[in-house]
């Protein structure tokens, strides 16, 4: 299966930080090779989580101004490696990166302009074939027990009930910032709560529930002719994934949910500097704790 990762938005919550440096490589805090806590790139997260899932090619969507930072970043480079090869137990956990890299086809689909997670996500549809795939925004993390769970369960669930798109939603106190879904109960799926989507508002002033669009999907492609009739008919200034997936339930395609909840993990993005505060320390946590049961156990 392939993935769409999106680092193409200009991160402007996180002004002026984001002036010079992308939000998607603000570091979170992971349980390193040794057990001891390291410091990753949130877009090198998300990466490590779809490899997880069993994704074997990612296109990652950029602007113009990032492609080749982001491109050598996710480029093997044995140069660096022989530089630092007196320090070699602090590049444990980059030969590790690599050596899951390894077996990833990457490409790169360049945005642009900023035109909403829509365009970004129709900017891969020559990279993406007529597989269905995942699509990550590279400004989040799924934090679970199971790296790569979910992920591997919303393609499950997108093949077993041949439907045309799956969103992971969660609960959320105020929905009006979000992409909000409506739906009614569905069958458990490998032990998580599904809704059959009936619809999806973008940002609603009067939400109709609390269940908020994480940033990940499951698609078939049908989605890309979606996003393209939805271009045609509305003509707006951004296009968002809202819009295709509105468009695919009033062609009568079936659009489920997967439900995050504590049991199998959590999400938390990087898109504002209160977001950014409460992943790291949520992070950090969980790999101090993760450290002291490995010293435990040694």
């Amino acid at each position: 299966m392939r993935a769409v990762v999106t680092l193409a938005g200009e991160g402007t919550r996180m002004l002026p930080w984001s002036r010079g440096l992308r939000k998607e490589f603000l570091p979170l805090y992971d349980r390193g090779e040794n057990g001891a806590p390291v410091l990753k790139p949130v877009a090198h997260l998300v990466v490590e989580t779809l490899i997880r899932a069993g994704v074997d090619g990612i296109t990652v969507v950029v602007q113009p101004k990032d492609l080749a930072f982001v491109r050598q970043y996710f480029t093997i480079d044995p140069v660096f490696l022989e530089r630092h090869r007196e320090h070699a137990e602090r590049l444990t956990d980059t030969r590790r990166f690599y050596e899951a890299i390894g077996g990833v086809g990457f490409s790169f689909a360049v945005q642009p302009r900023p035109a909403g997670f829509g365009d970004a996500v129709l900017r891969a549809r020559s990279f993406v074939g007529r597989r269905p795939f995942l699509v990550h925004a590279g400004d989040g993390v799924l934090i679970e027990p199971r790296r790569g769970f979910l992920l591997r369960t919303m393609a499950e669930s997108l093949e077993k009930y041949d439907l045309d798109a799956v969103v992971l939603v969660r609960a959320v106190a105020d929905p009006r910032r979000y992409g909000v879904v409506e739906g009614r109960p569905a069958a458990p799926f490998r032990g998580v709560r599904s809704l059959e989507v009936t619809g999806m508002v973008e940002k609603p002033s009067t939400p109709r529930s609390r269940w908020a669009a994480t940033a990940v999907y499951a698609f078939r492609r049908s989605v890309f002719a979606a996003l393209e009739s939805f271009r045609r008919a509305e003509r707006p200034r951004e296009l968002e994934l809202t819009d295709g997936i509105r468009t695919l339930l009033s062609r009568g395609s079936r659009v489920r949910a997967l439900v995050l909840d504590p049991r199998h993990g959590s999400w938390r993005s990087v898109g504002s500097p209160e977001g950014f505060a409460r992943a790291l320390a949520r992070t950090r946590s969980d790999a101090l704790r993760s450290s002291r049961a490995v010293r435990r156990n040694a």
